[in-house]
Formats: C-alpha cells, sequence, structure tokens
C-alpha cells in the first residue's frame, strides 16, 4: 500500500523557463521562498515565481507548487511515484524537482483543483 503523505500548496504563481546552455544564472532567478536551478548540456532550467521572469525570457507559466512535506530518508523508495500516480491516474501533467530533504510537484494552476481532489482521493493530505 502507498505511503499517504503530506503536502502544502505554496503561495503563488510559478514559471518554468528555458535558457541556452552555459547561460550564467541571471540576477532575477534565484529569488523567492521556492526556486530552482538545473544546468544541463542542453540547457539551463529556472523554476520560479513567474512575477520575476523578464518578458523575453522562455518561458511555460501559470503552475502552482505543492511541497511534500519532508525530510524523507534517501533509502525510502517511491515517494515521488507514490505522489504524481493519481495524478498520473487522472491525466494531469507534472513537472518535480527534487531537493535533498523533500520534492515538490508543479500542476498547471488550471489543473489545481482536480489535482487537490485527485490527492485527497488517493488518501493524501493537504496542509495548510
Amino acid at each position: 500500500m502507498p505511503r499517504k503523505l503530506k503536502f502544502s500548496c505554496l503561495p503563488g504563481s510559478f514559471a518554468i523557463c528555458r535558457l541556452r546552455p552555459g547561460t550564467v544564472i541571471p540576477d532575477w532567478a534565484p529569488h523567492g521562498k521556492f526556486y530552482s536551478v538545473t544546468s544541463t548540456a542542453d540547457e539551463l532550467s529556472v523554476v520560479c515565481e513567474e512575477a520575476q521572469v523578464p518578458a523575453h525570457v522562455p518561458r511555460e507559466g501559470d503552475w502552482a507548487c505543492l511541497k511534500l512535506e519532508g525530510p524523507f530518508p534517501f533509502s525510502e523508495t517511491g515517494i515521488l511515484a507514490g505522489f504524481v500516480q493519481p495524478l498520473a491516474e487522472r491525466a494531469i501533467p507534472v513537472f518535480a524537482v527534487s531537493t535533498f530533504d523533500t520534492d515538490y510537484v508543479l500542476v498547471k494552476s488550471a489543473w489545481l483543483d482536480r489535482a487537490l481532489a485527485a490527492l485527497g482521493d488517493a488518501g493524501h493530505e493537504e496542509q495548510n
């Protein structure tokens, strides 16, 4: 039986931005209570509050951010899978970011009510 998780919804609207590989982390990126910067050979991805992203930056906006209430030990398997499975079963797209302690799952704001219902039906509990 999958583990029932507690999660919270971070305030605000978030954007997922794609910049060219090798781009220096822009000054506007590392701000707010949640942001993530990932650099690969193919791109620099930035997840941050949408309001701080300049208009010219390629992005996918209007995401809500759900924070799983960790921390979770690295030896525990299936945490993220168990959380996103109810969303996948209802065809709700997600974007996940993992940290040392926990996971964050972003869903488009238009899908948030359906996502919260799916998570609740699966036994996961939203914390206020």
